[in-house]
């Protein structure tokens, strides 16, 4: 699913980066430019962000 219409940015991407080491808002607009345009953006890609560093943490501690 798109999380950044401005610059194709989907879920995928910022799993992706998380991924590769990706924890805050400021490391996903640097790897992905993502709510770097109009900004819309950015509450819905925190929230991936978050729910995506939560899920890694769930699978390591598991």
């Amino acid at each position: 699913m798109y999380v950044c219409i401005c610059n194709a940015v989907t879920d995928r991407d910022i799993r992706q980066a998380v991924e590769q080491g990706a924890c805050s808002l400021d490391c996903l607009q640097e790897k992905l430019a993502v709510s770097t345009c109009c900004g819309q953006c950015a509450d819905h890609a925190t929230a991936c962000l978050e729910r995506m560093l939560g899920e890694i943490e769930d699978t390591v501690a598991a």
